[in-house]
C-alpha cells in the first residue's frame, strides 16, 4: 500500500481550511487527500504547530527545513521518498505517485453516467437526454447523450 506523508508548516489547525478566510489551495489540497483516501491510499498529515516532533524526528524533514526554513513546507514524502516541497501538488501528481487513477466520467451501459450526484432522473429529462420526456415533448430533448459530456 503507498503511504503519503505530508508535512505542513504551521496552520491554526490540522487542514488549515478553517477559520473566516480559507485558502482555496488549502480546501483544494484537504479534499484532494480525502479522496486518496478513499482509493486506499494511507495519508498521514503533520502540522508544525502541533506535531513538531514529527518534523524533528525525520531526517529528511529536517535537512529541508534547515537548508529552506519554512519556505520547504510543505513537504510530500510519498513511501519514505520527497517528492514535493514548498508547494501543494496538485491532485494529478498526487495519484501519479500514489499509483491511482482518477476515475473520469463515462458513459455506462444505457448512456448515463454512474455517479448518483451527477444522474438525473431520466423521467424528468434528466441526464440521458430525457428520452420519455422527449417522447411526450420533442422540444424539450437534449443533444447530450449523458450529464458527464
Amino acid at each position: 500500500m503507498t503511504e503519503i506523508r505530508v508535512f505542513d508548516p504551521a496552520m491554526c489547525c490540522s487542514t488549515g481550511i478553517c477559520g473566516p478566510s480559507v485558502d482555496p489551495k488549502l480546501a483544494r489540497f484537504a479534499a484532494d487527500l480525502a479522496w486518496l483516501k478513499d482509493q486506499g491510499v494511507a495519508v498521514e498529515r503533520f502540522n508544525l504547530a502541533q506535531q513538531p516532533a514529527a518534523f524533528a524526528t525525520d531526517p529528511a524533514v529536517v535537512a529541508a527545513l534547515e537548508a529552506k526554513g519554512e519556505a520547504s513546507l510543505p513537504l510530500v514524502k510519498v513511501n519514505g521518498e520527497v517528492k514535493s516541497s514548498g508547494v501543494f501538488p496538485s491532485r494529478d501528481e498526487l495519484a501519479i505517485w500514489a499509483g491511482v487513477q482518477e476515475r473520469t466520467a463515462a458513459p455506462q451501459a444505457g448512456g448515463c453516467c454512474g455517479s448518483a450526484d451527477q444522474v438525473e432522473d431520466e423521467d424528468e429529462g434528466g441526464c440521458c437526454g430525457g428520452a420519455k420526456r422527449a417522447a411526450t415533448d420533442p422540444s424539450k430533448a437534449t443533444s447530450k447523450r449523458c450529464c458527464c459530456d
